[in-house]
């Protein structure tokens, strides 16, 4: 029998992969493939956490850049990933997976608080955790909220959902000629400034030696080949790792 090379992941979903072939929204056919995926590894006993972005909604850095405060557009942008969260939590629980969404600006009617040792108990008990509100703070990103709560519950690796089947050296979409890396250090990703995760979630992954593999959410399966250790996507570790 294959042996779990991780048993307790972060998985990061950007709002934009929700979106799905739209620009704006949720699409119901995204998030059922998503809760499907997430369910195949779900019974294999892998604990998930989930942190999900708000960009498919509202964008405060592009808000940002038109006028409006900062800190305002990116308060708007966290209640965005509440929406997402939310319905995550809806098609995962229609599927019969048990389900906690965890806030990290209180609204009490809607999700709990952020406690990280609750968090842990939820996942220990076979429960999918959703981190929404990205850290609470204005300036930081969701990738910088997936790798703090990664580190947080204790998971082994963060998985970084994306459009593309990995980290190339110019965009994909737009470059025929672009080039795929099978693995990167973290001092390469800040130092070609490549867009894997935004700087400060990769300084954090790096001074931790956290490992994070980023993949095409929309390959069939993908999940389960990750949680068993296949080369897929590309993955970001030190060097001493590597």
């Amino acid at each position: 029998m294959e042996t779990l090379k991780y048993k307790r992941i972060m998985l990061k979903v950007s709002g934009e992969a929700l979106a799905g072939d739209e620009k704006f929204g949720i699409s119901p056919r995204v998030l059922s493939f998503l809760a499907d995926e997430i369910q195949g590894i779900h019974v294999l006993g892998v604990q998930v956490a989930v942190v999900v972005g708000g960009g498919n909604i509202f964008r405060g850095v592009a808000a940002s850049a038109e006028g409006m405060d900062r800190s305002s557009g990116d308060y708007i942008g966290m209640l965005a990933t509440v929406i997402n969260g939310l319905a995550m939590q809806d098609v995962l629980e229609r599927k019969g997976i048990p389900t906690r969404v965890q806030t990290a600006i209180e609204m009490r009617e809607l999700a709990e608080p952020f406690i990280r040792r609750r968090a842990v108990r939820h996942l220990e008990k076979g429960r999918i955790v959703i981190f929404v509100g990205g850290t609470g703070n204005p300036y930081f990103s969701t990738d910088t909220a997936a790798a703090l709560r990664a580190m947080e519950v204790g998971a082994e690796v963060v998985f970084k959902a994306t459009r593309v089947d990995g980290v190339y050296t110019a965009d994909p979409l737009l470059d025929p000629s672009a080039k795929k890396f099978d693995e990167l250090s973290y001092s390469e990703v800040l130092n070609r400034q490549l867009k894997v995760m935004d700087s400060t979630a990769i300084s954090l992954c790096m001074d931790n030696l956290f490992p994070i593999v980023v993949f095409n959410l929309r390959q069939p399966g993908v999940l389960r080949q990750l949680v068993f250790g296949e080369k897929v996507g590309t993955i970001v570790r030190g060097s001493k790792q590597c």
